[in-house]
């Protein structure tokens, strides 16, 4: 068919649109939607079973969302039916909007979004010339309703008639060209606009009549599902019967099951009473209120509900004297010792008049003093208000203001830093002589398990941290149910492993303590890298470690490299305190089997240290599968509710804010009576007398077994390894700064498991202060923990139309936002180059000088102990953290390196991952040299050892190749050192592709066996299609039309520019290009390496003809690289037309630069684990 028929064709469909869309209607249609989707939130957030990532593996069958589609039937009875039309037609409204309306409050219902887009089909055929067209002209309508105001169920149904109406009479617009005017987002993992659809089909009255046949439907299942949910209804003699459609890849069948009967209860309650506000309408039958509200909160049990924790101790103490209670380094008590020192402290206490709910600070460091000063106080009657004497001074001299406690206990050593106050100072050291003196018998006090036990102050959004008060009660519920659930013995060696001013160091004590077994307290040294911890806790034997999400990421990071086991003496992991990574948990599972158990526990301060816990092994196979780990199961005498903003129970599966209740409350916030009051509420699901719940601020959901899963926070509070920040605390302390004008602080996760404080600063002007001086500000004020580690500055903070602060508008985090101040000084050499790489991979900072200080760039000891694993596995060093608190800039490491000898000889071939018990991978490099990305592989490829190779001339000392046949007969001579023959397995990244399927004709030449050719998003000549005929033609009118005459000119000046001149333009382009994104100094000798590698390697892949490879090619390819415009890009990236054997594809779902980042390094790892899989299994046979 020639181009003038396609242009007929097109005139014959389209010409009628392009005239209607030129009328003045169309335009006041235009202006219509355009003000109704204002602002519109572009996703429903409804939970999901699954990741909407799972979606992007379906990519290439539509350019929106697509997922394997399912379907739950619906079936309203006929009096429900007759019902519903009787209220619609009473109510003066169609019964599609009364549908529409409780389609609303149910999806309200399940996200907590009062903004509600819904997607409605409408017959279009109001176009000119349609009338003699055969074909279905169905247009899309997006029906918002707003349902903020807590409206009753007749106000909402008059908001909805009301848009639907005006919708209607807008309704000849395209949707297609909506979606154009208004610049919708479109992402693979939702619909534009909307996720959800609603139909309903009028009752037809047509019946088919013919001989001998019978007429009947059928519901045809829909093999691919474009949008998350749809409700497809139709009336029929029986009532109103139906669907819901849903995307299979999103949810489990069993949810929808349960939206299904939601729906119909939430109809039986509208027409009970249509008045009743859209929050308090009936969703859950009352089996479900029962299971969310008793039985899974049926957890009490047997504890001593009269007795103090310190009498607790002294039972123990009667009946183990003389096994060991505490170690520190050399020093070591008995229980009977502990006791005695505590009680002597008591009694000395007591004479300074402590007595119940009287508070007495303690500021000392790791050290066998704090467990009996602990306990003294206790014993005495009194409660600890624990100060951490590395925090800030300022910090500590509110908490004494704030607390007004009488007495501090502390170290001589620490006195002179102490901020001022009125309190009498007891050192536990030097004056222990006078202490001594009193009697070692257990003292008498009048408390009782309702006075207070401790206060720990924790992150404020007022800008100063406030105490939460914490009862005998909760601390001994909390001991007993954890010594059960930890299954603790008194020959258990336990870890104390926190600061004294987090809340999880009452775990790592006192239930040890009350069932006999020893407190082992870690030392400084043992964190400066993974090697020395490890080794601490096997020569110290411990048996149940404790401690915060982050060090265990970290620690899980650093067996990995060095390949590691757990010593064989523990027997229980329990992290907690942030997001567990799923990943990381994989990883752990690798390493260490099943074997020590590991637990993920949940629990805010208010409610004493722990309220959930969650054994993976004790749960359904389908939770060991899920994306996010669970928070699990309150533990006993403790209560949790998920609730919405009315305070009622919302679906299985659906976010709520958790409630949390039971016998682990706290008394409330210290001299705070407003904020306890907001928090603390009486608990409506309960008997007792003055019950009452501590609302948590955390929104979770219920898993189909009453497990619970953290979703994320209703305010802007974090938790950052392990301690609980209060963003607005930093806000309101950097607005003291004399140069800031404005700031807003955010957590960002760009990497799972490793989050991050980022501060957003506007200055003041002629103002702006540098990083340095903020960080130094905010130092002398608040804990490390809450210094952001980057810095931003702004001209001016996004808002929304309504005047707030829009945080989800604040630009993504580049990592030259990270200042690092001053003149860049470069890398001199290729030790301080890869340490600058290895540094700037960690820490997220580009560029990097060598000179800049690793504390000032907001380094800590997790990633002091990830910086030193990289090294040490870079470098094969022995390095411990504390050489970076020595060389705590590149310049003095690299320095302290070549002191020790070492030196970087060059080799192409580098050892990513030596070990393991298969046949090697060998990758090659991309188009810069680099093989870092190799090293994102070991995690999901712990037993594959893994080669990488890098080309001469990196270091700036060597001339690169500058044929890819030349490289790779470099590259086989020094893989047969390794592996002298086949099967060989290859693969590479980009141009590496090229130099892999050299490598492996040049084998093959040899007679070897190449049993795997992976290609990662590599690509030949011709892999670029130009679009043909009607849609080349569509093409080029559209680009003329948005470009004018100048598209022509610039055409024909393109194809007048000689083939020899476009190659050298090329050349130039991609190397300035890929200098600027690498951040490279053409004057610095290794940047200068890096030029001469890649021009020599873009030069080489112009000049490179690949021959007919006489075997199959494995693509994994980037399946969201965009093709240039007017062009498609072929599947196969041209292998077609080389790989004799065919190409089989693996799509990542990726764009090329991203293939071997989180999260879509783990697709791209599945994908090349299958592949080596099948072809060592066909090597073998």
């Amino acid at each position: 068919m020639s181009k003038s028929n396609h242009v007929g064709i097109y005139h014959l469909l389209f010409q009628p649109d392009l005239e209607m869309l030129s009328t003045t209607l169309t335009e006041q249609s235009l202006a219509y939607w355009k003000q109704q989707l204002a602002g519109a939130p572009p996703v429903l957030e409804l939970a999901t079973d699954r990741p909407r990532s799972a979606l992007r593996n379906s990519a290439e069958r539509s350019p929106f969302q697509t997922g394997q589609g399912a379907r739950q039937s619906l079936e309203l009875p006929k009096p429900l039916t007759e019902a519903l039309k009787e209220f619609s037609q009473q109510e003066g409204s169609p019964l599609f909007v009364t549908l529409l309306a409780a389609l609303n409050i149910l999806l309200y219902r399940y996200t907590g979004q009062e903004d509600i887009l819904v997607g409605s089909p409408v017959g279009d055929r109001n176009g000119v010339n349609r009338d003699g067209l055969i074909g279905s002209f169905v247009n899309t309508l997006v029906l918002r309703t707003k349902l903020s105001g807590n409206l009753s169920f007749r106000e909402l149904q008059a908001q909805v008639h009301e848009v639907t109406l005006e919708a209607s009479a807008h309704q000849d617009l395209p949707f297609e060209t909506l979606l154009e005017e208004l610049q919708a987002e479109r992402n693979l993992s939702h619909h534009p606009l909307f996720q959800v659809m609603f139909v309903l089909q009028e009752a037809s009255t047509l019946s088919l009549t013919l001989p001998n046949l019978t007429e009947s439907s059928t519901q045809v299942e829909s093999p691919i599902a474009a949008l998350d949910l749809s409700l497809v209804l139709k009336e029929t003699s029986q009532g109103i019967s139906g669907w819901f459609e849903y995307n299979a890849d999103l949810f489990d069948a069993a949810t929808i099951t349960r939206m299904t009967g939601h729906f119909q209860t939430l109809l039986e309650g509208i027409l009970s009473n249509p008045d009743t506000r859209v929050s308090d309408l009936p969703l859950l039958t009352a089996a479900e209120r029962y299971q969310l509200l008793v039985e899974w909160n049926n957890t009490q049990a047997d504890y001593p509900k009269q007795t103090c924790i310190h009498q607790l101790f002294e039972e123990l103490v009667e009946r183990t004297p003389d096994a060991v209670a505490v170690v520190f380094e050399d020093q070591q008590l008995t229980y009977r010792e502990l006791n005695s020192r505590a009680n002597q402290l008591a009694h000395y206490l007591q004479g300074l008049g402590v007595k119940p709910d009287v508070l007495v600070a303690i500021s000392v460091e790791r050290s066998i003093e704090m467990v009996v000063g602990f306990l003294g106080i206790l014993k005495a009657g009194g409660a600890y208000v624990p100060l951490d004497p590395s925090y800030p001074h300022e910090r500590r001299a509110y908490k004494l203001q704030d607390s007004q406690t009488p007495v501090i206990l502390t170290q001589e050593r620490l006195v002179a830093s102490l901020p001022d106050h009125k309190a009498s100072v007891i050192c536990l050291d030097a004056d222990w002589e006078l202490i001594a003196q009193q009697s070692s018998e257990n003292p008498i006090s009048e408390t009782t398990v309702q006075n207070l036990a401790y206060v720990i102050y924790t992150s404020g959004s007022t800008g100063n941290p406030k105490g939460v008060m914490i009862t005998h009660q909760g601390m001994v519920n909390h001991s007993v149910a954890i010594a059960k659930q930890f299954d603790l013995k008194n020959s258990d060696r336990v870890l104390q492993f926190s600061s004294m001013s987090f809340d999880i160091i009452i775990e790592e004590l006192f239930p040890a303590l009350l069932n006999g077994a020893t407190v082992i307290f870690r030392t400084e040294e043992m964190l400066s890298c993974t090697a020395s911890f490890l080794q601490f806790v096997e020569r110290e034997r411990v048996s149940i470690l404790n401690f915060p999400t982050a060090f265990w990421h970290e620690l899980v990071n650093g067996m990995s490299l060095l390949k590691e086991p757990m010593p064989t003496s523990v027997r229980l992991v329990v992290v907690g305190g942030e997001k567990a990574s799923r990943s990381a948990y994989s990883t752990w599972l690798q390493l260490v089997g099943e074997y020590p158990r590991w637990l993920n526990t949940y629990g805010p301060t208010e409610t004493t240290v722990t309220a959930t816990v969650y054994d993976p092994l004790a749960a359904p196979e389908i939770d060991r599968a899920r994306t996010d780990i669970p928070i699990g199961r309150p533990i006993a005498n403790v209560q949790a509710y998920i609730l919405d903003q009315q305070l009622q129970p919302v679906p299985i599966g659906a976010p709520g804010e958790l409630y949390i209740g039971g016998a682990g409350l706290g008394r409330g916030y210290l001299n705070r009576p407003d904020l306890t009051a907001d928090k603390f509420i009486p608990n409506p699901f309960s008997d007792e007398p003055n019950a009452r719940l501590y609302k948590t601020g955390d929104t979770v959901r219920y898993l189909p077994d009453g497990n619970i899963e953290f979703v994320g926070r209703i305010d802007f509070q974090v938790k950052i390894r392990g301690f609980r920040i209060e963003l607005m605390e930093i806000e309101r302390v950097l607005e003291q700064h004399p140069a800031v004008q404005q700031v807003v602080v955010i957590a960002r996760e760009d990497e799972p498991g490793r989050k991050r404080l980022v501060a957003y600063v506007v200055a003041k002007r002629e103002l702006v202060p540098t990083t340095s001086e903020v960080r130094s500000f905010l130092r002398e004020k608040l804990p490390d923990y809450m210094v952001p580690s980057a810095f931003v500055m702004l001209e001016a903070l996004p808002m929304t139309p309504n005047g707030k602060v829009d945080r989800r508008a604040l630009p993504s985090l580049n990592p030259t936002d990270i200042e690092s101040e001053g003149t860049i000084v470069a890398p001199r050499d290729s030790l301080e180059l890869q340490l600058t790489k290895i540094w700037e991979e960690v820490l997220g900072i580009q560029p990097l000088k060598i000179t800049d200080n690793l504390f000032d760039l907001g380094g800590h000891s997790l990633l002091i102990m990830r910086l030193v694993a990289q090294i040490n596995n870079v470098f094969g060093t022995n390095l411990l953290g504390l050489t970076l608190f020595e060389a705590p800039t590149i310049e003095q490491l690299a320095n302290l390196l070549r002191q020790e000898g070492w030196s970087t000889p060059w080799r192409s071939l580098v050892a990513i991952q030596p070990e393991g018990d298969k046949p090697p991978f060998f990758c090659i490099h991309e188009v810069t040299g680099s093989i870092l990305f190799c090293q994102k592989l070991i995690p999901y490829l712990p037993s594959q050892p893994i080669y990488g190779l890098q080309p001469l001339g990196l270091d700036g000392k060597q001339a690169p190749y500058r044929r890819i046949e030349d490289m790779a007969a470099h590259y086989i001579k020094d893989i047969q050192t390794i592996q002298p023959s086949g099967p060989y397995y290859l693969g590479g990244f980009s141009f590496g592709g090229l130099v892999a399927l050299e490598i492996a004709q040049q084998l093959l030449a040899q007679g070897q066996q190449v049993a795997l050719l992976a290609l990662f998003d590599s690509c030949v000549s011709g892999y670029i299609k130009p679009l043909k005929a009607l849609p080349w033609l569509l093409h080029q009118m559209k680009q003329l039309i948005r470009h004018g005459p100048n598209y022509i000119l610039d055409r024909v000046r393109t194809k007048a520019k000689s083939q020899d001149q476009q190659l050298q333009d090329k050349v130039t382009d991609e190397v300035s290009m890929l200098a600027q994104t690498l951040n490279l100094d053409s004057k610095s000798s290794m940047d200068q390496g890096i030029f001469s590698v890649m021009e020599a390697n873009i030069q080489a892949e112009e000049d490179y003809v690949p021959q007919a490879y006489p075997g199959q090619v494995h693509l994994l390819r980037a399946i969201l690289e965009p093709a240039p415009e007017g062009c498609y890009l072929d599947p196969q990236l041209g292998w077609g037309q080389i790989a004799i054997n065919g190409v089989e594809i693996s799509n990542v779902p990726s764009t090329h630069p991203d293939m071997f980042k989180d999260p879509h390094i783990k697709v791209l790892a599945e994908h090349l684990k299958d592949c080596l899989d099948k072809a060592q299994t066909t090597a073998k046979d």
